[in-house]
């Protein structure tokens, strides 16, 4: 790939992510009946007006991307560096954060190692695929940093490798020709999962789609649930079925309720590498929120990240702590708002 082949692709994965988390926050823990009931299909947003809104998916996924970028040849810094911006987003009040997390943030900042805690959750794998695409051409790197990177909050082998197979997955839509079948890049992937309880998964998600299951059915088998060998299976079956093209594929995995923002956040990742950010619906990326992991925010450490895989040093984006803190806090009354309106209806 050039520079601008990367960057686009790396811009694909990190906006794909804010996609799939806008459009699946509002239907999170609903069930598909509820969800049918309320929206019918889920194709625009619906947490507040039709404007989008991110949670701690795209947050951390941008937050690992923006040490990538500041440290692209040092595991170790970089992954010191990821500890501190957890942290120091922890304290800014974030909404939608797994319990694993929080106790990571806690060890983090107690100076307790290792950070990571024995979680199955998927809140390593949400925000894996910006690894993999970055490091789509050097694989004995990418599962190195994978790994790490997954372990500064998440212990467990079934988290670190869910976190491994979306990297995995991530680089393979990024750097395979678009001829390449969904199945081609899934089997290069599933090479990466040695944990037998998540490979097990892997494959039934495999023969689902193979077979033709519909969503419900597979939904039903895998489950939806933030297990992250429920989510990276489902999101799985999801991208081998219905990824002929991004949003009725999110729309699909959103249908069948669960933990629905972070498996359509997974899915997006891989959707936004297979196709670029161009192939993502530009209309719902100009209506998610600007700002703090805004899309502006992720566009601009694509950038960075391409600029630094050739060699460049182009300026790594942060966010200002101040708008990032006012956000959360003017957004815990958006939340708290449509919460009401679930409980109404």
């Amino acid at each position: 790939m050039t520079t601008d082949d990367l960057e686009e692709r790396l811009a694909g994965t990190l906006l794909g992510t804010a996609l799939g988390d806008a459009l699946g926050l509002p239907a999170e823990r609903l069930s598909a009946a509820a969800i049918t009931r309320r929206w019918g299909r889920v194709e625009r947003f619906h947490m507040w007006g039709q404007t989008g809104f991110v949670s701690d998916d795209t947050e951390q996924a941008a937050l690992l991307a923006q040490s990538l970028a500041r440290h692209p040849a040092d595991l170790t810094r970089c992954a010191h560096d990821f500890r501190r911006a957890l942290l120091g987003w922890f304290l800014r009040l974030p909404w939608g954060i797994g319990r694993a997390t929080v106790r990571s943030c806690v060890r983090i900042a107690l100076g307790l190692e290792p950070s990571g805690v024995h979680s199955a959750g998927n809140g390593a794998a949400m925000r894996a695929a910006v690894v993999g695409v970055f490091f789509w051409d050097w694989p004995l790197e990418r599962g190195r940093w994978s790994r790490a990177l997954a372990e500064t909050t998440h212990l467990d082998e079934r988290a670190v490798e869910g976190a491994l197979f979306v990297a995995e997955l991530a680089a393979a839509c990024a750097s395979q020709p678009p001829e390449t079948t969904r199945a081609a890049l899934f089997d290069t992937a599933l090479a990466s999962v040695g944990e037998p309880v998540l490979r097990a998964a892997l494959l039934q998600a495999r023969e689902l789609a193979t077979q033709g299951a519909e969503t419900a059915e597979s939904a039903a088998s895998l489950q939806t649930t933030g297990y992250v060998v429920h989510s990276v299976s489902f999101a799985a079956y999801c991208f081998l079925r219905h990824g002929d093209a991004p949003l009725p594929a999110l729309t699909e995995a959103i249908s069948a309720g669960g933990d629905t923002d972070s498996i359509a956040a997974i899915l997006g990742g891989w959707l936004g590498a297979r196709y670029g950010a161009a192939g993502l619906a530009a209309e719902l990326l100009n209506r998610l929120h600007d700002g703090p992991f805004g899309p502006t925010h992720l566009r601009k450490l694509a950038h960075a990240l391409a600029d630094r895989r050739g060699g460049g040093s182009a300026p790594v984006p942060s966010y200002s702590v101040l708008v990032a803190l006012l956000r959360n806090v003017a957004l815990f009354f958006v939340v708290l708002a449509h919460a009401v309106r679930r409980l109404l209806r």
